[in-house]
């Protein structure tokens, strides 16, 4: 290759390492900043100014008095987002379904009031294994469950799933689903409020 092809390849390198390897994301960085800061800066929820998770990313709820995610896929610890995956088990796979099973029958021993199938989200991951989001009948399923251990009447969190619940994209697009992370923070500062004397 002559000296001459040897300095445009370099040049030309150097072009688009700059454009595409800086110019490019600085641009669209700029952009998120000024159009959508807050899911920019990765949706952050605070309370009192205090970080306390992400609306993007589940955590992990198991006692009585909060509503449960769906299963996270992520191992050791659940919705670890440097852990982000799939099980990759498919359907026909013994060890899904003996997972599947395993808490089918840990959710009906949890909400014993509940006597209609469990919902499939209440049991089985999300692909990434970080959902924050449940379907309204998961959120509607744990009802009775959460009313009895923190003692906020039933229709109260009617009302906070109801509040909580993202409707479908664009009107048609997939099916609505609550927030458990944001669920789960109202429940918690109704009960403070409960407890004040």
């Amino acid at each position: 290759m002559a000296a001459r092809d040897m300095r445009v390849a370099v040049v030309l390198f150097l072009v688009l390492a700059v454009a595409t390897g800086l110019m490019y994301p600085l641009a669209m960085t700029g952009v998120g900043q000024v159009l959508f800061p807050r899911e920019a800066n990765g949706s952050l929820i605070r309370v009192h100014g205090r970080v306390v998770g992400s609306a993007l990313i589940g955590q992990y709820f198991r006692g009585p008095g909060f509503f449960w995610s769906r299963p996270s896929a992520t191992s050791p610890t659940p919705y670890d987002a440097e852990a982000s995956s799939a099980s990759n088990m498919g359907p026909d796979n013994p060890a899904l379904r003996k997972h599947v099973a395993a808490r089918v029958a840990a959710v009906r021993k949890a909400n014993p009031q509940e006597k209609g199938p469990v919902p499939v989200d209440l049991v089985t991951s999300s692909a990434s294994g970080l959902d924050p989001d449940i379907s309204v009948a998961a959120a509607r399923y744990q009802v009775a469950r959460v009313a009895d251990a923190t003692k906020i009447p039933k229709v109260r969190l009617d009302a906070l799933i109801k509040r909580y619940t993202t409707p479908r994209s664009l009107g048609f697009l997939g099916e609505p689903v609550v927030n458990v992370v944001r669920l789960n923070l109202a429940v918690w500062k109704l009960r403070v409020r409960h407890a004040r004397p």
